[in-house]
């Protein structure tokens, strides 16, 4: 039994020392005479095909400003390599080898448009190589890469940033550059960009210094901002914003806060519409959608402040200015406050004050029937007052008590139709404030209906003018 176990042991020793053996004599012999420098094909008029591809693990970063695009990206390179062959019969037990890849040959594919300081970002690992010389690259890396960033429809735009690699030194008829679709099972998804598809395709440039064709294989990575935060931090906030707006319209004059709301408004959006700008390039290729949406709640704002002025005149109106003109009243008082339904405020008013005036011009008229019948009955006047007074008959002796008391009535008929004129004048000026604050009141209403459609066709034309605005609010908002 002991030496059975004995010889069990032994023949797992031999059998490792040997497997390890062939390994290191498989090594020797692949670099006794092999060259990192030399293209590895039978035929140096042959070209060395490879395949390539990358899978994509994650967006990490899309920077609007600067216009670079960061991904965590797994590069695959497959080639034959003509002087790493084995037979496997040879060396038993050893089906692939592992080599670093700057011992043997390895093609110096790297991305073209490359952001990266050191320009290739890639981690550099071991070649995996089976017996028929079947060769596997695949170093990890970040890459930043250049690419241009339409922020025309902001932020429901929709990216799409292109991945150029291709050979450094070789042209196409010494290294045949073949594409394979790109991997993305193994993607992590991103919280602000939805990736839609990486499509690939293979291109042939000509260069002037060159007849032979250098090939290069671009991968596209299509992307879809997601616009939930933007939506929830940017436009709601900036369509409340622009509907305090339309507040000011129904602030009434006399509380002196029209144009300070206004005023604050403004300057709301201002603060938002630098918050967009900090995000944005500066660039003058083409304006965001929100940044157009700004603009135009901003313009919409001013306006309402420049009617707020003007209402706020018309209110404040001096009655001693003069009157309102004619078309102003026509325009006004007539047709506006007709079509929006509005009733003169002073009707009612008007009305009593012209009843107050037939009665102050009755009152006239009964002044002076009174003077005439003053001076067609002065004689019975006089006796009246001399025999209060004096207790005298009728006679000529009176005439001076007569002329006193007709001079009184007549002072006291002057002052009553000075009070009478006080009263009409007074009458007057209301009437006309009121006139000038009811046409002030017809403006507020006119730019509130104005302004509150202007701002709703403003607000859906500018923001469902994206292409995939409906397909953004449907999976942001709604999912």
């Amino acid at each position: 039994m002991d030496a059975r176990i004995f010889l069990l042991t032994l023949c797992c020793l031999i059998h490792g020392s040997l497997q390890g053996f062939h390994q290191r004599r498989l090594y020797e012999d692949l670099m006794r005479n092999y060259n990192p420098l030399e293209r590895p094909v039978g035929n140096d008029s042959q070209s060395l095909t490879v395949n390539f591809s990358f899978s994509l693990l994650q967006i990490m970063d899309v920077d609007e400003k600067n216009q670079v695009l960061t991904t965590n990206i797994w590069l695959q390179l497959y080639w034959t390599d003509f002087y790493l062959q084995w037979n496997q019969s040879d060396y038993p037990a050893v089906t692939n080898v592992r080599f670093p890849d700057s011992q043997i040959w390895r093609p110096d594919i790297l991305l073209y448009n490359s952001a990266d300081e050191r320009f290739d970002a890639s981690f550099h690992t071991n070649i995996l190589v089976n017996s028929t010389g079947y060769c596997q690259y695949l170093p990890p890396g970040i890459f930043k890469s250049t690419c241009y960033i339409d922020v025309r429809w902001f932020p429901f735009d929709v990216q799409r940033c292109d991945l150029k690699f291709g050979s450094w030194t070789y042209g196409g008829w010494s290294l045949d550059l073949q594409m394979i679709e790109a991997d993305v099972t193994g993607y992590i998804a991103n919280g602000e960009w939805d990736l839609v598809e990486v499509p690939g395709r293979r291109s042939e440039r000509f260069y002037d210094c060159c007849k032979e064709p250098y090939p290069d294989v671009t991968f596209t990575v299509v992307m879809r901002r997601r616009t939930l935060y933007y939506g929830l931090n940017l436009l709601i906030p900036c369509v409340l914003i622009s509907t305090l707006a339309l507040l000011v319209f129904l602030l009434p004059a006399d509380s002196g806060e029209k144009i300070s709301l206004g005023i604050t408004v403004l300057l709301s959006l201002t603060v938002f519409m630098l918050l967009v700008a900090e995000i944005m390039p500066a660039t003058s290729d083409s304006v965001p959608l929100i940044a157009q949406y700004f603009a135009t709640t901003m313009v919409i704002v001013g306006l309402s402040v420049i009617a707020t002025v003007l209402v706020l005149q018309y209110h404040h109106h001096d009655p001693d200015g003069g009157n309102m003109p004619q078309w102003t009243r026509v325009i006004l008082l007539n047709w506006c406050s007709w079509f929006l339904r509005m009733r003169r405020p002073g009707e009612v008013k008007l009305r009593v004050s012209c009843q107050n005036a037939a009665e102050l011009r009755r009152g006239s008229a009964s002044s002076l029937e009174l003077q005439r019948r003053l001076q067609a009955g002065n004689g019975s006047l006089l006796y009246v007052g001399l025999q209060g007074r004096e207790g005298l008959h009728y006679g000529g002796g009176g005439a001076a008590g007569g002329f006193s008391l007709e001079a009184e009535l007549s002072q006291i008929l002057e002052e009553v139709r000075y009070i009478a004129g006080r009263f009409r004048g007074r009458d007057e000026e209301q009437t006309l404030c009121g006139e000038w604050k009811f046409a002030a009141a017809v403006i507020d209403r006119l730019c509130l209906v104005a302004f509150s459609l202007f701002t709703i066709l403003c607000t859906i034309g500018i923001l469902m003018a994206a292409p995939n605005f409906v397909e953004a609010i449907s999976k942001d908002f709604f999912s």
